[in-house]
């Protein structure tokens, strides 16, 4: 092959591969940074050697042979040199005597999942361990999606790092008595990635990177609430190319052109929802997911299902006590009952003490308001929930809202 086909072939199995081959490196060398040299250095050595031997039947198993041994040679620099030998030569002798075979990789790569979502580590360093671990994204490119300084974001990637090998957090999938508590944590990583990309600052790159997880999560690991929140990022995904304008400003959901909206992310969402209620184990992802798919198979916001929008919405209160759900619900119950019913649920809330600090809690007021005719009230509440907005397009859809009621 020529140079430039080999080069090729190696960026082919770097952006398929590179993942999978670093998550065994790390299992067997049980050191995050150490694993990352050894990945690099593997892919160096292949781009001159497949050029004068070939490309190898497996690249994988060959990288991380590869990456194996330039570790050992690492380690055994280290072992001459520093005071710790009597435990470098302990950590060589068991990476030389280790045991592998490629039908590890799959389960390497949960494994990489679980520790990077790991409940011992600080919850600000979970999201861009998993990023920059699992999804290959830069620490300047992380920075960027949450608005953090490359600094502070690189200081929480080595922190954490520093915290799995201290306190020598287990490289492995959690028992099945553990998994249920586990898998919640990495879920919530999950979705909090979508979510920053969904709502704000770097927009589809992160709801990308937080949909291909779910897609290998499912894979891996086909829970029913795994495939539940795959389904409901994808059916909320489907709506990006309607949820706004060309000018930024935000579109609501019955006001949307669903022509816009991508039919095959729609199929696979409902598909994974119908899969996953069947299985009847489902929790908040797949109620949630359930709502979802009812608003997406309604043709017009006018034939949505809402009576059974508020029942799942019933199901999920019960399941996951929330007043950030009992506000959604009374937003559904406005929508089968009348913007009374919403209201006074509303009000309820807020009464409570409860999302006094939240904008949509003070919008939705501020809409139901607005709908019985109290312009007064709608205003009031319309300028509560501008003082709480933090995202632009936000603020300038209630500053119309506002000049409506002029």
């Amino acid at each position: 092959m020529s140079a430039e086909s080999v080069k090729a072939r190696v960026e082919q199995v770097y952006r398929e591969d590179s993942r999978r081959i670093l998550a065994t490196l790390i299992r067997l060398l049980g050191d995050f940074d150490l694993a990352e040299e050894a990945l690099h250095e593997a892919f160096f050595v292949a781009v001159e050697r497949w050029q004068r031997d070939g490309v190898p039947d497996n690249p994988r198993t060959w990288l991380v042979s590869t990456g194996r041994f330039k570790a050992i040679d690492v380690l055994r620099r280290r072992a001459r040199f520093k005071a710790s030998r009597p435990l470098l030569i302990a950590q060589l002798e068991a990476l030389e005597q280790a045991d592998w075979s490629d039908e590890d990789v799959e389960d390497d790569r949960l494994r990489l999942i679980f520790t990077c979502c790991h409940p011992a580590l600080a919850a600000d360093a979970q999201v861009p361990l998993t990023l920059r671990e699992v999804c290959d994204l830069t620490t300047e490119e992380i920075a960027r999606a949450f608005l953090s300084a490359p600094a502070t974001i690189a200081q929480r990637i080595v922190r954490a790092k520093a915290k799995i090998r201290d306190a020598k957090i287990p490289y492995q999938v959690p028992s099945l008595s553990e998994l249920p508590e586990r898998l919640d944590s990495v879920l919530r990583v999950i979705y909090l990635v979508f979510n920053e990309g969904y709502s704000a600052s770097i927009g589809a790159e992160l709801t990308r990177e937080a949909i291909r997880l779910g897609r290998l999560l499912v894979e891996l690991l086909p829970e029913p609430e795994v495939m539940g929140l795959l389904a409901l990022m994808l059916l909320h995904e489907s709506r990006r190319p309607a949820r706004s304008t060309e000018n930024g400003e935000l579109i609501l959901l019955d006001q949307q052109d669903r022509s816009l909206w991508d039919a095959r992310m729609i199929a696979e969402g409902c598909a994974l929802v119908e899969q996953a209620l069947t299985l009847r184990r489902f929790g908040p992802y797949c109620l949630q997911a359930a709502i979802a798919a009812v608003h997406a198979e309604a043709a017009t916001a006018g034939e949505t299902d809402w009576p059974q929008i508020v029942g799942l919405y019933d199901l999920l209160l019960r399941a996951v006590p929330s007043p950030v759900i009992e506000l959604n619900r009374a937003v559904a119950l406005a929508m089968r009952d009348g913007p009374l019913a919403g209201l006074t649920v509303v009000e309820g809330i807020l009464a409570r003490g409860e999302l006094q600090d939240y904008h949509l809690a003070h919008s939705a007021r501020g809409q139901f308001c607005r709908q019985l005719g109290r312009v007064e009230e709608a205003r009031s509440a319309y300028q509560r929930a501008l003082e709480l907005t933090q995202q632009e397009p936000e603020r300038r859809f209630i500053e119309g809202r506002l000049r409506d009621l002029e």
